[in-house]
């Protein structure tokens, strides 16, 4: 045992020394350190995979200048990359499906409209009711400025040539389409730059000729029925600047079967292709009372369905939106109505009145 005696006691100013560091001072602690190494232990070597290469890749190798095959040989192997972690190619990637209000038409210049002028009788347009171009501002012009604004406007929206065809049809005989498609077609005739083409289509019984006074002639069906007949040739001007009208031509019992022909597009293709200021307004048939409505609606962008206020009922309304279901757009226009809840007056404000 260490004698008492033998242990160093603290000098001034080590009282609070540990007991750790007056043993180290008593026993010694240095000679117990890690000897120093001169220099770095030599690294490890790594064992590097190889890069295995195969059978096409040897003869491609091959066939390379020999310049080329020891720069890839001398070239350090890049790492390989797990195949879950390769960036997909576009090849592989899915295609996202192409909108369907997208139309890509095909480049079609605009055939022109050179008929004959003939004068229309303003006071026969008076005595029918109809609008009077030229004329004062009363509220059947307002109502059709409303109804043509709305249909200029999907038109425009859509801006393709079968957005500029509209269908003018109603349920039944007697509740006002003709007067109505007329009258619209008048309305967008006042149009700046533009041009409005009114197709008679009621091949059984037209008369779209008579309301305006125009003299008889050939017109849409000689069209369908004879390829080598353009519908051009066949148009009638008038003097009421931007307003042409498009007969309907011979009458035939197979009206639907001739608009049910590939011809029927080729027609309607020469009025719209290529004249986005050009719309078409066709005076159908009745739809309830004939088929060639529906089968106009698949070649019309837009379609107003006339119903007369103290006629057209609820169901027949419905009977003809189902049959005229091909067009996309189908809007509704209340014909003969003497009432209304707001209060609407059309005209009085220009000081004029009906």
């Amino acid at each position: 045992m260490t004698e008492h005696k033998n242990i160093p006691l603290p000098k001034d100013g080590d009282e609070e020394s540990s007991l750790l560091e007056r043993a180290s001072g008593a026993f010694g602690f240095d000679p117990f350190k890690a000897a120093p190494i001169k220099g770095k232990l030599p690294e490890r070597e790594m064992k590097r995979a190889k890069v295995r290469v195969k059978d096409s890749d040897r003869k491609k190798d091959a066939e390379k200048p020999a310049a080329t095959v020891e720069e890839a040989q001398t070239a350090e192997p890049k790492p390989r990359i797990p195949s879950e972690y390769e960036p997909q190619s576009d090849a592989n990637l899915p295609v996202p499906a192409a909108s369907r209000e997208i139309v890509i038409e095909p480049e079609f210049s605009a055939v022109a409209l050179t008929g004959k002028k003939h004068a229309i009788d303003r006071e026969h347009l008076r005595e029918q009711g109809i609008i009077v171009p030229e004329g004062a501002v009363t509220g059947l012009i307002e109502e059709f400025r409303i109804v043509k604004r709305q249909i200029l406007q999907a038109a425009r929206a859509k801006n393709t040539a079968r957005s500029r065809r509209v269908l003018i049809c109603s349920p039944h005989p007697g509740e006002g389409k003709t007067f109505c498609a007329t009258n619209l077609a008048i309305a967008m005739a006042a149009e700046r730059d533009s041009e409005v083409v009114l197709v008679d289509g009621d091949f059984a019984k037209p008369s779209i000729l008579s309301t305006l006074g125009l003299p008889k002639g050939p017109g849409f069906m000689d069209c369908l029925a004879d390829d080598t007949v353009q519908p051009e040739d066949l148009v009638l001007g008038t003097d009421i600047p931007g307003l042409w009208v498009l007969p309907a031509g011979n009458q035939t019992t197979a009206d639907s079967e001739y608009l049910a022909s590939d011809r029927t597009a080729q027609v309607l293709d020469r009025l719209t292709m290529g004249a986005p200021n050009r719309m078409v307004i066709f005076d159908s048939p009745p739809a309830l009372a004939a088929s060639p409505a529906a089968e106009l609606a698949k070649h019309v962008g837009q379609a107003v369905l006339v119903a007369r206020a103290d006629k057209t009922g609820q169901s027949a309304l419905e009977d003809a939106c189902q049959l005229l279901s091909a067009c996309p757009d189908i809007k509704l226009l209340l014909n003969a109505a003497h009432f209304s809840p707001s209060g609407r007056n059309f005209g009085s404000y220009y000081g004029y009145g009906e």
